[in-house]
């Protein structure tokens, strides 16, 4: 059984910086991409950024040159930098898992605010 486990949310002041962690447990576990996800209240899911395993980003562009996604493939562990935050970056975070486009595997979701 594999479990995403998240950390690091809270609340930050806008223009602050935040990093998410994320780690994979389960003996099994062999997914090509990691990444993260956003909702915010009454908005839809959004992608926020991938990697592969083999060192691949992928940004949506609300993000793009203020977050950066890392990966180390031995721990199963993916991070999210964020820094520049602003307001609309309030959301519930989540880790995935899985293959580009196909993710079997979701966290249980993380808390970010962003006050202004």
């Amino acid at each position: 059984q594999v479990q995403l486990v998240e950390s690091g949310g809270g609340l930050v002041q806008a223009g602050g910086s935040l990093r998410l962690s994320c780690i994979a447990s389960g003996r099994r576990f062999t997914r090509n991409v990691m990444g993260w996800f956003r909702q915010a209240p009454g908005k839809q899911r959004e992608l926020v950024a991938t990697i592969t395993s083999g060192g691949s980003t992928n940004y949506a562009d609300s993000v793009k040159g203020r977050f950066t996604i890392s990966r180390v493939y031995a721990k199963n562990t993916v991070y999210l930098e964020m820094n520049s935050l602003k307001p609309e970056d309030t959301a519930v975070y989540y880790c995935v898992a899985g293959d580009t486009g196909s993710y079997d595997y979701w966290g249980q979701g993380t808390q970010v605010t962003v006050s202004s």
